[in-house]
């Protein structure tokens, strides 16, 4: 989802824009990066940042991002074909589902408790990079849909390996590391082009 869906920026930082503490952010995502924390690191980090989140707060973050254009469009396509499409992100859940109303028909992400919190968060359902890999295969035994009729896209190295455990892989606004795992990449502001090349993926099987 992130950079993915969301041009230039992810759901993080828009949250953290509207609470006032991108700094803090910015010190989380640089111990993540310094593998200081792991996902659930993360995760935990911001279930106590962000204790004055609200429902409202992220339907009004949500409303307000620069989602890429094209996003309803492709979901209506694939559904017309008789196809599904998921989002997988580790990104909070609260957040996530927000896509639901695009046209996916699944959206598997980390789960928070309800906001604003009152519970624990629970680690066990804050998503890895390997999760991605058990969902989509999980999701492809449920719908008997063979490998190589999956796609994959995605920007970021949490993306690495479902890119290396598929062989129809599209890298959207991706540096060069998730690119070169890539079958192939796409750069700019519409899904709808990066999705051609999905389709041009599948048109070879």
């Amino acid at each position: 989802m992130d950079g993915t869906l969301l041009h230039g920026t992810t759901a993080s930082l828009q949250i953290a824009r509207h609470l006032g503490c991108v700094p803090d952010l910015t010190g989380l995502e640089a111990r993540f990066a310094a593998g200081e924390i792991d996902t659930r690191g993360f995760a935990a980090a911001i279930h106590d940042l962000w204790g004055s989140l609200t429902e409202q707060s992220v339907t009004d973050v949500a409303g307000a991002s620069p989602w890429l254009a094209g996003i309803r469009e492709v979901c209506a396509d694939i559904r017309q074909r008789g196809e599904r499409s998921m989002v997988i992100t580790m990104s909070p859940d609260f957040f996530a589902r927000r896509l639901l109303p695009f046209g996916f028909d699944d959206v598997a992400a980390s789960r928070f408790p309800a906001l604003p919190f009152r519970e624990a968060l629970d680690p066990a359902g804050i998503l890895s990079p390997g999760d991605k890999v058990r969902i989509v295969d999980e999701a492809r035994a449920r719908h008997g849909l063979p490998l190589d009729r999956c796609v994959a896209y995605g920007d970021s190295m949490s993306d690495a390996p479902l890119f290396r455990h598929l062989t129809k892989t599209v890298a959207v606004n991706a540096d060069h590391h998730l690119a070169e795992l890539a079958a192939r990449s796409y750069r700019g502001g519409d899904l709808a082009g990066a999705y051609a090349l999905g389709r041009e993926l599948l048109a070879q099987s």
